[in-house]
């Protein structure tokens, strides 16, 4: 796959490690759409350890605005025989952090056109994927396969717009284009298209179908009055004859 012209164009995201507080505890204040999983590829802190201190559930289950214990640092004595000395400090250096997610997609045969994916609906190969960053400092192409897995692309982190084009011989049932698809380090996003053959069967309007039944039934009547009239005219000609 064709990786971007230019890697440093890419934008990180910049994770400043927090102060530890006078009580020695290092926390971490939640933000909106954070997962355990994305706090621990910013911070360091396992998901276990985040558990164990925060004594989250299994799930690990978070909220925005929730402040997380990452550790309890043990505050160091300040030198009193030399007033010149600078104590150590206690945490390293931020360093840039960049988080990657990955964008997921597949492309079915909608057989009955319901616009979602049931049972028995193949996936369908030959679908042209577009994953571009908004600002277009990233692009990704791909091809569905009939496969059951989605094709998958990794990307960093921000807002991107996904677009497929269906191969030939197919209509769409669902929007072809999905704007301002938001990705977040550790997210796993998978989007599903749906198309249907182009010779599929289509429904018959309602009025149509009534016209076509009104239409049947004079034709019928129509049948048998001309049958009528063949009958009486031959038994005319025959009674004449005698």
């Amino acid at each position: 796959m064709a990786q971007p012209a230019a890697a440093n164009s890419v934008s990180q995201v910049v994770y400043q490690t927090p102060t530890a507080l006078p009580d020695g505890r290092v926390v971490y204040i939640v933000q909106e759409g954070d997962t355990c999983l994305r706090i621990q590829l910013l911070t360091g802190v396992t998901i276990e350890q985040l558990r164990t201190l925060n004594r989250l559930d299994q799930e690990c289950t978070i909220l925005p605005g929730k402040e997380l214990l990452l550790a309890v640092i043990t505050p160091q004595p300040t030198p009193t025989q030399n007033p010149n000395l600078t104590p150590t400090p206690l945490l390293p250096t931020p360093t840039p952090f960049s988080g990657n997610g990955q964008v997921c997609v597949l492309l079915f045969n909608d057989v009955n056109g319901n616009t979602m994916r049931e049972e028995g609906e193949q996936p369908l190969a030959g679908g042209a994927v577009s994953i571009t960053e908004r600002q277009g400092k990233v692009s990704r192409t791909s091809t569905t396969a009939a496969s059951a897995d989605p094709v998958c692309e990794e990307v960093p982190e921000g807002d991107y717009n996904i677009s497929m084009a269906i191969p030939s011989g197919y209509n769409a049932t669902t929007s072809l284009n999905l704007p301002s698809i938001k990705v977040q380090a550790g997210d796993l996003a998978i989007l599903e298209f749906g198309a249907q053959a182009s010779s599929a069967p289509q429904p018959t309007p309602a009025g149509e179908s009534a016209a076509s039944g009104s239409g049947l039934i004079l034709a019928i009547l129509g049948g048998l009055l001309i049958l009528t009239g063949i009958g009486l005219g031959v038994y005319i000609l025959a009674a004449r004859r005698s």
